[in-house]
């Protein structure tokens, strides 16, 4: 498989990821990445390379929206990952998503866990999250589509790791 890396979204990425195409089965889930470029203060859109081409894209968070999630002033919000048709089931979301654990760290160094809320119906993400380390908290949140599972990632559990 290509490397794998995360990156700030820069505009150069912005014209592959304007092409990105989910079936509406998924995007009943997230949001399409043209859609997160323009971030407000406080969102970082976050893009998945392998081999340099954007092949997916989530939006990490330190906003007044945490708090819905979590009551750690250190958490951050991972919302929106949607991953291009074309590269899905080729392993690039799960590399993606373990890289968190060195990205986060690297570049928001005080953010000590990764929370997200994931849709009941949306089973192929919880096994993704599940497999990269993310453990159901068993709190839900009612969205607009639906039960959601809330979803951390201790960064200072899986940083313990390699030590």
């Amino acid at each position: 498989m290509a490397e794998v890396v995360l990156a700030h979204y820069r505009p150069e990425y912005l014209e592959a990821l304007k092409a990105f195409y989910l079936p509406d089965e998924q995007k009943q889930f997230t949001a399409m990445p043209e859609d997160i470029v323009d971030a407000n203060e406080g969102q970082y859109p976050i893009v998945i390379l392998a081999e340099g081409v954007p092949v997916g894209c989530f939006l990490i968070q330190h906003t007044d929206r945490v708090k819905e999630y979590s009551d750690n002033p250190n958490a951050m919000l991972l919302t929106a990952l949607s991953m291009d048709l074309t590269y899905q089931g080729k392993g690039y979301a799960k590399a993606g998503m373990s890289e968190l654990m060195h990205f986060i760290p690297s570049e928001f160094p005080k953010c000590d866990e990764i929370i997200l809320a994931v849709n009941h119906k949306n089973v192929a993400a919880q096994k993704l999250y599940e497999k990269v380390g993310f453990r159901d908290t068993g709190r839900r949140k009612f969205g607009r589509k639906g039960e959601q599972y809330l979803m951390d990632l201790s960064l200072k559990r899986s940083l313990s790791y390699g030590k």
